[in-house]
């Protein structure tokens, strides 16, 4: 896997799909765009073509149950495709995810982030749910580069700690990218991640340099 795998959009899907996966691309996508406050019920049924009694059939608790199941595909299927990228080590597992960002801003003409960032920041009072999804969501992304670090052979305290910084790197990186509705910001964090990782690996193997020749 040379990078990671995009969350399926409107454009994807076909009528084969089922129902009740539209629907959760729709407001998956919708969250993406305009954050937990935008999904309406209205919004996902045109996104996906699904008829009006599909949303009480498939959802019986209504818009939040939307939400919170939306979020966890969408987490989740990030998610699948770090794990199984992070045996490859740290730092193609990173260029991986500055791939999948660039290629979702660019597709969606920099209307789309990240769902998980707009649910743990963005959710109503009657949303915390949400809340609780996103941060177990970015739990399980930290786990997974931090595996990809500890068999880089950092050790386990430092691999958390670089997991970390390239999330919150990343994932500011996007905001910066939506904002100015152009990639530049991701290179750049792009750049300045691998040149960290890198010197904290020739740090690991050689020492700090003191500056004797």
């Amino acid at each position: 896997m040379n990078s990671l795998q995009a969350v399926p959009s409107t454009k994807t899907r076909t009528k084969r799909g089922s129902t009740r996966r539209n629907m959760l691309i729709s407001a998956a996508e919708v969250m993406r765009e305009r954050g937990a406050a935008g999904v309406t019920i209205d919004e996902v049924l045109a996104r996906s073509g699904a008829p009006r009694g599909s949303v009480y059939y498939h959802f019986p608790e209504g818009r939040n149950q939307i939400l919170a199941e939306a979020l966890r595909w969408a987490g989740d299927t990030i998610a699948e495709s770090i794990d199984a990228a992070a045996e490859r080590g740290a730092l193609p597992l990173v260029r991986g995810f500055i791939q999948f960002w660039e290629r979702t801003l660019q597709e969606s003409d920099f209307g789309a982030g990240c769902p998980v960032v707009a649910a743990a920041i963005g959710c109503a009072s009657d949303e915390a749910e949400l809340a609780t999804i996103a941060s177990d969501i970015f739990g399980r992304w930290r786990d997974a580069l931090t595996r990809a670090f500890v068999a880089d052979d950092f050790d386990a305290a430092d691999a958390e700690s670089l997991a970390v910084t390239c999330i919150a790197s990343l994932e500011g990186a996007v905001v910066l990218c939506r904002s100015i509705r152009n990639a530049e910001p991701l290179r750049q964090v792009a750049s300045q991640m691998e040149f960290l990782i890198k010197s904290r690996e020739f740090v690991r193997r050689n020492g700090v340099p003191t500056g004797d020749r």
